[in-house]
């Protein structure tokens, strides 16, 4: 019996060894990270911007009015809300806005279908698609940082997320998570020359090819996981624009947050399962470097998770006295605090941020159930709902 739980402990710190290495490696490559500069040609591209958003009626008037508030010519972006179950008072005000309103209906609905059935019927002659989420509100000049960027021959692009509202633990917790994202999978991977990793919203592509690839994506959850494959596949590198921000609003409370991770752990699940082997077999056979980071980015286990397995292996190896599991659970705990506290921006190091803290146990907690709902999660839309349509702090 004690030879057999020697082996699960050594082949669960190997498994956890992996992620933890890999974020202490990006971690550290990201502080190292400067924004890249582009030259202005002063040309200004047509740009789609895409907001769909599913019952959407409380925000989503001020966050599409607030799309409109761009510093970019107003005859060269147009701001495309695509409307799945608003309510008809929204629909309404929404109409008397210059933009486009465009309603879509699903018995099963997604982010992808939507998107696909808006961009089929649009005859617009676009240069560049931008999508968001219908609670995200887009710094003043993000769109004009996106044009520099894709006249500088950026074909697929990811902006900087970051928080709308730090109003709870559970809020600031999502905060963190998200800005140490960025650390880990968008500036450090970025600063090496490798794709960034898309989030969902706050994306911009050339017209044309987004149209192309989103043809053929029909996911659930996780359609952005499954974008960067396709982009990957036609060589295509997502890069990262650190100064282009968009706010976000980030998850209230734990019936919440379990919710969307329980969405986000079940499409990784399955895009490990579809992919690792593709990646593997891609990096081997062509030398395709990015989409094996992207493949072995899946069979990682969460942060949230890997913590909790150290410290379970850490337990069990103190009881069967077990010293080098519990010197190496030991040393990949203390790789896994240095490379959170190197990927946290140093203007999140504060006393309500360390207060959020003391949720985190809350928040493994729910990782854990997230774990049994796997299944249904897989073929379930789940939807996130949202409140806040102003940020904390000033937008610009």
């Amino acid at each position: 019996m004690t030879i057999v739980l020697n082996t699960i402990m050594n082949l669960l710190l190997a498994y956890v060894g992996l992620g933890v290495l890999y974020g202490f490696f990006f971690a550290i490559v990201s502080v190292f990270y400067k924004d890249r500069k582009w030259g202005d040609s002063g040309f200004r591209s047509k740009i789609a911007v895409f907001i769909p958003g599913y019952k959407e009626d409380t925000i989503i008037y001020q966050v599409a009015k607030d799309a409109l508030a761009q510093d970019y010519p107003s005859d060269k972006y147009e701001v495309i809300v695509i409307a799945d179950s608003f309510g008809e008072e929204v629909l309404e005000k929404l109409r008397t806005l210059p933009l486009k309103v465009m309603e879509v209906s699903f018995e099963r609905s997604t982010k992808a279908k939507s998107l696909n059935k808006v961009m089929g019927q649009l005859t617009e002659d676009y240069d560049i698609a931008v999508v968001l989420d219908a609670d995200n509100l887009m710094k003043s000049d993000f769109l004009s940082k996106v044009n520099v960027a894709y006249q500088n021959g950026h074909m697929a692009i990811q902006g900087h997320r970051t928080a709308k509202n730090l109003d709870t633990n559970f809020a600031r917790l999502d905060a963190l998570s998200e800005e140490i994202n960025n650390s880990i999978f968008r500036r450090g991977h970025w600063m090496l020359g490798l794709p960034s990793a898309l989030i969902g919203s706050a994306m911009a592509f050339d017209y044309k090819l987004y149209r192309e690839v989103m043809s053929d994506i029909d996911v659930v959850s996780g359609f952005d996981k499954e974008l960067e494959i396709q982009l990957l596949k036609r060589n295509v590198k997502v890069a990262f624009i650190n100064d282009a921000i968009v706010l976000d609003e980030k998850v209230q409370s734990s019936e919440i947050f379990e919710k969307q991770r329980t969405r986000w752990l079940a499409a990784q699940v399955n895009f490990a399962l579809k992919y690792f082997a593709t990646g593997l077999w891609q990096l081997i056979t062509k030398g395709k470097l990015g989409l094996f980071d992207k493949a072995l980015q899946f069979v990682m286990l969460p942060r949230a998770l890997s913590l909790m397995a150290l410290v379970c292996v850490a337990a069990l190896s103190l009881l069967m006295g077990n010293q080098e599991a519990l010197f190496i659970s030991q040393l990949l705990g203390f790789l896994f605090v240095l490379s959170m506290f190197l990927a946290i921006p140093k203007q999140f190091y504060n006393r309500k941020m360390l207060a959020a803290v003391i949720s985190l146990p809350l928040a493994i907690f729910n990782m854990m159930s997230s774990l049994f709902k796997l299944n249904k999660a897989k073929n379930t839309f789940i939807h996130t709902p949202h409140t806040h349509v102003t940020p904390e702090s000033p937008k610009s």
